[in-house]
């Protein structure tokens, strides 16, 4: 159980704090609610790049970096189809300057010409060495079209075509953070040994001067359901021929995500699960198999991605593959089974509230998705599940009509 008390200034920053007595670390997460979803179609990758200007400097401070490792602090942070996160661990004596440089940025980032060429380089050299240039790597930028036609989830967070990020300009950058990196379109939240009247006084101190602007509406194009199977092969320098299957799912908060994940940790989850005991180490038709949920906000995808062992053919790779994701739909799991999985996914959540970035992450992250206490439920959620929901959501998902396949074969 993770206590917590929330707050919300007059600008709309929502504020999360958890008390952990446990460690002179604080950790400070700040999520703005926007993501490669929210991106115009013709310049993609900007929530990305966002990620990156957001450490070039702001009004007041240089260089981000500096006054926080001083005061012993790291940070990083990431950007998916749906958010963008930022987080920090400082020692609880330093806490106001974590304040200090979080408000900042978000009140007034320094965009310099110098600044958006030199992050600008980083994507694009991260683009070509992560997708272009890597074994493998160009896998979603041809898997997510061929999956998604309308929705924006059909583009990866790094983008569509690196000539986005290449063409991005000082007004479009400017108007990106001008219309996303506001208090009322974020979320903060503090764990650690702190006390909630010092956050309540820091928070108004650093964030409540900071105005907030009219927050952005979406309104995001709703992917139709998939009336037939998509296919695509292509031919790469790869060591092994691969396949990789795309079924599409709910979303985050629909009641059967977590009947979903389980079916996924049945499959995938382990040396004992039913691909890698089955098709790996008994039939040896594959070197390397997963399964696993996208977990996106909006409807995502359950996908399969398999690494053929040698000899085998794509097509008897593919059937055997197959038979295991009928079974899901036609044979029930077994009571030991399912209670399996469960402990499993009960021990990874017990894991997560030891540490107190994580903490501060899933608070944020929990509030996102329309209540932060969802972080205290969820074990609850996956122990609800029975036998008859996984066949029953086994049976909506697997369906060939739904499904997207690309054959990645070794030239």
């Amino acid at each position: 159980m993770i206590d917590f008390e929330k707050f919300e200034l007059e600008n709309g920053l929502k504020v999360l704090v958890h008390k952990d007595t446990s460690t002179p670390i604080v950790a400070i997460n700040i999520l703005y609610d926007v993501g490669s979803r929210d991106e115009d179609p013709d310049k993609t990758g900007f929530a990305h790049l966002f990620e990156h200007l957001m450490f070039g400097g702001s009004i007041n401070i240089p260089k981000y970096d500096v006054p926080l490792e001083n005061a012993g602090g790291e940070n990083n942070a990431f950007t998916n189809n749906d958010i963008t996160n930022y987080y920090l661990t400082i020692p609880k004596q330093n806490l106001e300057l974590a304040f200090w440089l979080e408000s900042d940025r978000m009140l007034n980032l320094a965009f310099s010409k110098k600044s958006l060429d030199v992050q600008r380089n980083v994507v694009i050299e991260e683009f070509k060495q992560s997708y272009l240039n890597q074994p493998y790597g160009d896998v979603w930028l041809l898997l997510r079209p061929l999956a998604y036609k309308v929705h924006p989830y059909l583009w990866t967070t790094i983008g569509k075509d690196i000539s986005h990020i290449e063409n991005a300009t000082m007004a479009d950058v400017k108007s990106f953070y001008k219309k996303y990196y506001n208090p009322n379109n974020a979320i903060l939240s503090i764990a650690g040994d702190i006390d909630i009247n010092e956050i309540k006084a820091l928070s108004q101190k650093w964030f409540g001067p900071i105005q907030s602007l009219e927050k952005p509406k979406r309104n995001l194009p709703k992917e139709p359901t998939q009336q037939k199977p998509q296919h695509l092969s292509v031919e790469r320098d790869v060591p092994v021929d691969a396949i990789y299957k795309a079924y599409h799912m709910c979303n985050r908060t629909d009641d059967d995500y977590y009947t979903t994940d389980l079916i996924s940790d049945v499959l995938s989850n382990g040396n004992s699960s039913r691909l890698f005991s089955r098709l790996v180490k008994e039939r040896q038709v594959f070197s390397k198999i997963n399964a696993y949920i996208s977990g996106d906000i909006d409807n995502g995808l359950f996908i399969f991605t398999g690494k053929l062992a040698n000899g085998i053919k794509m097509e008897e790779a593919e059937n055997a593959l197959n038979v295991e994701i009928e079974k899901m739909k036609t044979e029930e799991v077994s009571k030991d089974e399912l209670q399996k999985v469960k402990n499993k996914i009960e021990s990874t959540i017990e894991f997560s509230e030891i540490n107190v970035l994580d903490k501060a992450m899933n608070l944020a992250y929990s509030e996102l998705l329309g209540d932060a206490d969802l972080i205290n439920q969820e074990i609850g959620l996956y122990n609800k599940v029975t036998k008859e929901d996984i066949q029953k959501v086994a049976f909506k998902i697997f369906n060939n009509n739904n499904c997207s396949t690309l054959y990645y074969y070794a030239n």
